[in-house]
């Protein structure tokens, strides 16, 4: 007979699925019935992303043992809201749990919610070395119970929210703080509590990201682009997309997607009737044809500027070259990279967690191409070191992978690539 769990559905929350808060009188109550729990704080929240322009909470799921479970609606209350002010005193009482917090967090810090104890079950997985550390199945596989995935794309911005999607919504933290308690337990036998806990430490203390240099270098399909003024289009195009979004918070792709902007790009149409034979083969939809005026004089305006306002192909921000080129045009860096890259692999092996949670691979790039003073000549790990927590690492991961990274800086050659076998050819 095998001993294999067999996982059950989980329907919906032990106490059923709670009435949405929308007011300051629930809000309240919730509040009151949560500082009478104990222990930390399960939290969710949903986003309309794909939906909205803006990437805000719609709702925010909370539970704590003998304090109940909570659906917030924050739209009614809006960010800085006094009630949220005293929501997140009472979470820094204790430990806050999130499963991907890195998705969660900006959305929660913009209603004021700023957690200074974190626990997040799927990197908490990642660095177990489980191999699945979606919220799902690491239920199924550690707590017996599967869950239903059928509203994860929904559109949470829609009001009223239909009672299947609060349940689908509430069962994301009705069992968290049980699998924290699960994941707490593997990590502390398999002796990487601490890792985790300096993962979860610098999470909460990283800066907001940067805004990106020329974001509309990122539309998809830019690899179709090989002239100035074809990249002068796409960047007026883009502008023109985003202020729109913006404006009416719609997710830029329900306007004109990025397949559509590289296709005009390239033809430049300058009438209705071209844009439309120059879109048909994508599917001409209803939406891009609201802005059709915005779209053409944006493209007008980019094929009028002159050539030396044209975008440049490449920018000169602080990027590597493509790892493809470097072991023919940069082999001097290829070699220490490739020794480096082996080491890493196999230092994760051993460890039982995937390379880009050891080490961000990025890391390991900016040290090869750029080493230490001296680090070339002599086995220099307190220089390699000191580069890697410049660069972020966490004091666990460097304790890991320095000496190695040290050690390859001196490499000369690069590991041998294996030729394929080949067969004789029969004469």
């Amino acid at each position: 007979m095998s001993d294999e769990i067999v996982a059950v559905p989980l329907l919906e929350p032990a106490e059923g699925t709670p009435d949405v808060i929308d007011n300051e009188q629930a809000f309240r109550e919730a509040l009151n019935l949560l500082s009478q729990g104990e222990g930390p704080f399960a939290v969710d929240a949903e986003r309309a992303s794909g939906f909205r322009y803006s990437a805000r909470a719609y709702l925010i799921q909370i539970k704590r043992k003998n304090g109940g479970l909570h659906l917030i609606d924050p739209i009614p209350f809006g960010p800085g809201h006094s009630l949220f002010v005293e929501l997140n005193t009472l979470l820094n009482t204790d430990e806050v749990i999130l499963h991907a917090s890195t998705q969660d967090l900006p959305c929660l810090r913009e209603l004021g919610i700023n957690p200074v104890k974190l626990f997040d079950t799927e990197l908490a997985g990642r660095i177990a070395g489980l191999p699945r550390v979606g919220l799902g199945p690491l239920l199924e596989s550690l707590m017996g119970v599967t869950l239903a995935k059928e509203h994860s794309a929904a559109d949470w911005s829609a009001r009223p929210l239909p009672k299947e999607w609060l349940t689908y919504a509430a069962l994301d933290v009705e069992l968290l703080v049980e699998l924290r308690d699960s994941m707490n337990s593997i990590l502390e036998n398999a002796k990487k509590l601490r890792w985790a806990n300096e993962e979860f430490a610098s999470i909460l203390l990283a800066p907001p990201a940067p805004p990106r240099v020329d974001p509309w270098r990122r539309t998809s399909g830019m690899h179709k682009i090989k002239r100035r003024d074809q990249l002068a289009i796409i960047k007026s195009l883009w502008t023109a997309r985003d202020g729109v979004a913006a404006k009416q918070d719609i997710a830029p792709g329900k306007l004109l997607n990025d397949s559509a902007i590289v296709e005009l790009a390239i033809a430049a149409p300058t009438n209705k009737k071209e844009f439309e034979k120059c879109l048909r083969p994508l599917g001409l939809r209803a939406r891009w044809m609201e802005n059709l005026q915005l779209w053409l004089d944006s493209i007008a305006t980019a094929v009028a500027m002159p050539e030396e306002q044209w975008p440049a192909m490449r920018t000169n921000a602080d990027t590597l070259p493509p790892i493809k080129l470097w072991r023919d045009k940069f082999p001097e860096k290829f070699a220490p990279l490739s020794h480096a890259r082996a080491a890493i692999e196999l230092i994760a092996k051993e460890n039982e967690i995937p390379v880009e949670n050891l080490i961000t691979p990025e890391f390991v790039r900016r040290i090869c191409w750029k080493p230490p003073v001296g680090a070339t000549s002599t086995l220099s790990i307190p220089e390699v070191e000191k580069a890697l927590s410049e660069l972020g690492a966490r004091p666990w991961q460097i304790d890991l992978v320095a000496p190695a990274l040290a050690a390859a800086l001196l490499e000369r050659e690069p590991i041998p690539v294996e030729e394929p076998e080949t067969t004789p050819e029969e004469g």
